[in-house]
């Protein structure tokens, strides 16, 4: 009797199991991913901070930046990162240029900073 209760246990949550699987969504990895609406014209690399190479900072920096119609930075909002890695970012960010468009777009961007 107890084997049984065991197996029936045991086919239950396998059962239950399978069936979350089943209906969990589905999701790619392109869809993870943020994509860039508009094509970037001009390209600046932010230099990695001496002052966080001294701290030993590295890290990720995300940005939501505006891009104006004539395809130049308008606003910008840190989403995460360190603060002086931010800055770095957002220094190279104010010279990039986009393709004009005909309206304003939000970009979200992601840079990845370390000891070179």
């Amino acid at each position: 009797m107890r084997t049984s209760i065991r197996s029936l246990f045991a086919t239950v949550f396998m059962a239950l199991g399978f069936a979350a699987i089943g209906l969990a969504p589905r999701r790619s990895v392109a869809q993870d991913q943020p994509e860039a609406k508009r094509k970037v014209v001009t390209r600046v690399v932010p230099a990695y901070p001496e002052l966080a190479g001294k701290m030993q900072i590295t890290g990720t920096v995300r940005l939501e930046v505006v891009v104006a119609a004539n395809g130049k930075m308008k606003s910008f909002q840190v989403i995460g990162g360190s603060p002086v890695l931010s800055k770095a970012a957002v220094d190279a960010i104010d010279k990039w240029k986009w393709v004009a468009a005909p309206q304003e777009t939000k970009e979200i961007l992601e840079f990845n900073f370390h000891p070179q």
